[in-house]
């Protein structure tokens, strides 16, 4: 006997039209979590193990990041980055991934930028890039074009303690947790200065700028 034939999956007429994901607002402030992609590369005088660190053919040097929206109306959209580590052409891209990193360990654990106390001196130390793998961070997702000139969410500022803004979106995030881990690494210092209403902000983030040619790297 003939068994009736499901054509779900060879017409799909009847299928639904597929829905572009309408961009991440400018400046929208979230918490995000870091998934590194791990690219295979090792340079151990440079501190670089485990495998997280990708070369490309160009022989540049970046660690691939993932990041997932953890709060706010864009819970669970991702956006993709790359922290550069080297660049044939020069240190300016290094040195940008440096600082990209410095002011994700401040959000991550707690730390103000300004704040250069023992324990806070520890907590902008990696034993390895292994370590960034997990954390979670409050990050400022802005809108550029890419390669083929469509715009794309990048995540361009990361918010520290420094700023008002942190402390909002950790406690809508529900940031006990963070709190906890803070803990290890605040110093005395980093728990009694609280930012004021009204401070200036413009030093709280790290601003992660893509040089010309980035993708050239």
């Amino acid at each position: 006997m003939n068994q009736p034939v499901n054509n779900t999956w060879t017409d799909f007429n009847d299928a639904e039209v597929q829905q572009d994901f309408d961009l991440i607002p400018r400046g929208t402030i979230a918490k995000v979590n870091l998934t590194l992609k791990p690219g295979g590369y090792n340079e151990p005088h440079m501190g670089w193990h485990g495998g997280w660190a990708t070369r490309s053919e160009t022989g540049a040097v970046y660690l691939k990041a993932e990041f997932m929206v953890l709060s706010g109306p864009y819970a669970k959209r991702k956006v993709w980055s790359l922290i550069g580590l080297h660049s044939p052409k020069g240190p300016t891209w290094a040195n940008m991934g440096r600082s990209f990193v410095r002011s994700l360990l401040c959000s991550a654990r707690g730390i103000r930028q300004d704040d250069n106390a023992p324990q806070a001196v520890l907590a902008r130390r990696l034993k390895d890039f292994g370590e960034l793998d997990g954390m979670e961070f409050v990050a400022r997702i802005d809108v550029e074009k890419d390669t083929d000139g469509e715009e794309t969410n990048v995540i361009k500022h990361i918010v520290t303690p420094d700023d008002k803004r942190y402390q909002q979106v950790m406690a809508e995030a529900g940031g006990q947790s963070h709190s906890q881990q803070s803990q290890q690494y605040a110093s005395p210092h980093t728990q009694q200065q609280e930012p004021q209403q009204g401070q200036a902000t413009g030093q709280a983030d790290y601003q992660f700028q893509q040089p010309d040619g980035f993708w050239d790297q």
